[in-house]
């Protein structure tokens, strides 16, 4: 790979060559990829970008940690929409508000980024399996772009994972392992089993490589905005990876000289489980927590990213906010109803930790800031119905719906 050096651990320093079976340091710190940012420069423009009908994570393939003869994975994932909103933004009172709406991807999540990149990269290595452990998000994810790309799957997901989830890792194929106890006891099941059968791990604080496909979301949010640096990015944060990517690839385009200055990360967790908002609060070390949240895709009490996390909130100075399940909930149905966008509970606490604080006065009226919704709402209905509530329902009459109007106060306009 011309573009990159080598991967370098954020722990120790040690040095490896990025090669594709690649995993964490000697002394279990997490690696990263470091760049060849001059040869980059030398080979990537914005105008050659701005040319490229490749509407995918993958027209940054000069930023990606991919042999230059790899194919692209068959699921079109990346440059979903970013939307303008105006309304939304006026309720919380700031300048300027964007929604990034990740839900739109294959499998309705964010994840989908670093699994196409785990599938890419299995591929350059020869694999035919492909393991991890999950909430639920990156299980489906693994699961849909492993399936398209011709791979085996095995999945572990803790048992409290929403059906809807669930039913996605069953329809494309995989072999679904449900473990009853904590994502904590999942991880540790998934690992013995990678080891002991030697399949392509995908686990995101395993495979230093996911990040690199996450960071995919920050690339495309300042393309879309055509290069102009937003004060705040907010984003839901469960293991770290996801942060932790967004962070890279902002950092990435300033390095190569795309964007002139970096912004300021909001960091949303949920109150029941908020292990690296508390580390940075408190300025101790994490230590683990119960997963007390009905956001299961965040619901990680023992974060496998913290390092590269941490280190992201406090690189670009950021802002780090938990809110309750009700706080979450909440904001789904204002996203739904201002933006039309309908996120998961974990896919809406960057927003609801936003509405926070503006609340507080945190934020700035002229800011513009940018929320990463990072999955769709059809992920987890039963959440939405319940805190909704039911339709009317009612005979084909029209007597009695003009009484049910008057008995739930609704003013026909």
């Amino acid at each position: 790979m011309k573009n990159v050096k080598f991967a370098k651990c954020v722990k120790c320093g040690k040095i490896y060559e990025a090669t594709p079976n690649l995993t964490n340091c000697s002394c279990g710190g997490i690696l990263d990829i470091i760049y060849d940012y001059d040869y980059i420069k030398s080979v990537l423009t914005k105008d050659k970008l701005a040319q490229r009908s490749d509407n995918s994570m993958w027209r940054y393939r000069e930023l990606l940690p991919v042999e230059e003869t790899t194919e692209a994975p068959p699921l079109r994932v990346g440059w979903s929409p970013l939307y303008e909103a105006g309304r939304l933004a006026a309720q919380l009172g700031i300048k300027k508000l964007y929604v990034k709406d990740d839900g739109v991807n294959p499998t309705a999540s964010l994840k989908d980024r670093a699994s196409s990149m785990a599938v890419a990269k299995a591929r350059e290595a020869g694999a035919k399996v492909i393991a991890c452990s999950s909430t639920g998000n990156a299980a489906s994810s693994l699961a849909g772009n492993a399936a398209a790309a011709g791979l085996k799957t095995y999945i572990f997901v803790p048992s409290r994972a929403p059906k809807g989830k669930v039913a996605q890792l069953m329809t494309f194929g995989a072999t679904v392992i449900s473990v009853q106890g904590s994502y904590e006891d999942t991880f540790d099941l998934s690992k013995q089993a990678i080891d002991r059968w030697g399949w392509y791990n995908r686990n995101a604080a395993i495979n230093l490589y996911l990040s690199e496909g996450k960071k995919t979301v920050g690339l495309e949010i300042m393309e879309q905005l055509n290069w102009v640096v937003p004060d705040y990015i907010a984003i839901s944060v469960g293991d770290g990876c996801t942060i932790a990517g967004l962070w890279k690839g902002l950092k990435d385009l300033y390095a190569i000289g795309f964007i002139d200055h970096l912004p300021r990360l909001i960091s949303a967790q949920a109150s029941g489980c908020c292990p690296l908002n508390r580390a940075i609060e408190t300025g101790e070390d994490w230590h683990p927590m119960e997963e007390n949240t009905l956001a299961d895709s965040i619901a990680v009490g023992v974060p496998r990213n913290a390092d590269k996390a941490l280190m992201a909130i406090r690189e670009s100075n950021g802002l780090t906010v938990n809110v309750t399940d009700e706080e979450i909930m909440a904001a789904q149905k204002l996203l739904g109803r201002t933006c039309g966008v309908f996120g998961e509970p974990a896919g809406v606490t960057g927003t609801a930790g936003l509405k926070k604080l503006c609340e507080e006065g945190k934020i700035s009226p002229d800011a513009t800031v940018v929320s990463v919704v990072t999955g769709n709402g059809l992920k987890d209905v039963a959440n939405a119905i319940a805190h909704c509530g039911d339709p009317i329902s009612i005979p084909s009459d029209m007597d009695l719906l003009l009484k049910a109007f008057a008995e739930n106060n609704i003013v026909v306009e």
